[in-house]
């Protein structure tokens, strides 16, 4: 699906955000960003360094939860293992989405609610930060830009560039049509994550459930018919 990385890069943008302006800078997603902010309320500057720390578990948890699943599917359907990964990441984010709920109004950074919230965050993304390398597909990173606006950049300058080979330039011009358009999708989502927030709190995050299910549909509507033979040997055994 051409624009999957486009509609995940969105949901990345859309939760770290949410959960950055929501949980007191805690990043779901880009969770290695948390290594600041802990730097930083280590030497006074900010809040919820607990619920930081607490996040790197969290997040370890959903990897190894979305090793395990993606493992016990065979590998010759991906699409298998796409469909279960984005089940599994749609019901923490529904999960995420109630546990803001109960623990809002936010106030204390340090209340187990508001931890636990922030875990259930973590976890979901620690799924998608895994699906990528879990399950082969062309496509480009959705969860962290920094990457991505490196590449564009370096591409950017190899076709303004009249030295640069026609071949070279080919390529800059394939990988950034693939990039940008990610790049747009995780910052327009950084954008409504925001805003979302700020008019619904938490019930903000049913909008990444919805689009979380709606990948996990169009992965399983995409598999192949496994009891159909695919040549005549196999239809001799």
């Amino acid at each position: 699906m051409k624009s999957e990385d486009s509609v995940l890069a969105t949901i990345a943008g859309y939760v770290d955000t949410l959960s950055f302006v929501a949980l007191f800078g805690l990043f779901a997603a880009h969770v290695t960003g948390n290594f600041v902010l802990i730097g930083a309320e280590a030497a006074g500057f900010g809040q919820g360094v607990f619920m930081k720390l607490m996040a790197f578990p969290a997040f370890v948890a959903g990897v190894v939860i979305s090793s395990v699943l993606a493992k016990r599917v065979r590998a010759t359907t991906p699409n298998r293992a796409a469909c279960l990964l984005y089940a599994v990441q749609a019901a923490l984010m529904l999960a995420f989405c109630v546990a803001g709920v109960g623990a809002a109004p936010v106030v204390h950074p340090n209340s187990t609610p508001v931890i636990v919230c922030g875990m259930v965050g973590a976890a979901a993304m620690g799924v998608q930060n895994a699906h990528a390398r879990l399950v082969s597909r062309p496509g480009v990173p959705n969860t962290v830009m920094t990457g991505n606006v490196t590449q564009a950049v370096l591409d950017a300058i190899d076709l303004l560039s009249p030295k640069a080979p026609s071949d070279a330039k080919a390529a800059a011009r394939e990988r950034l049509g693939k990039m940008l358009p990610t790049i747009l999708a995780f910052a327009a989502g950084a954008i409504a994550g925001a805003i979302a927030y700020r008019h619904v709190g938490f019930w903000a995050l049913l909008l990444p459930f919805v689009a979380l299910v709606w990948l996990a549909f169009k992965a399983w509507s995409s598999q192949p018919d496994m009891t159909a033979p695919t040549s005549a040997a196999d239809s001799r055994k």
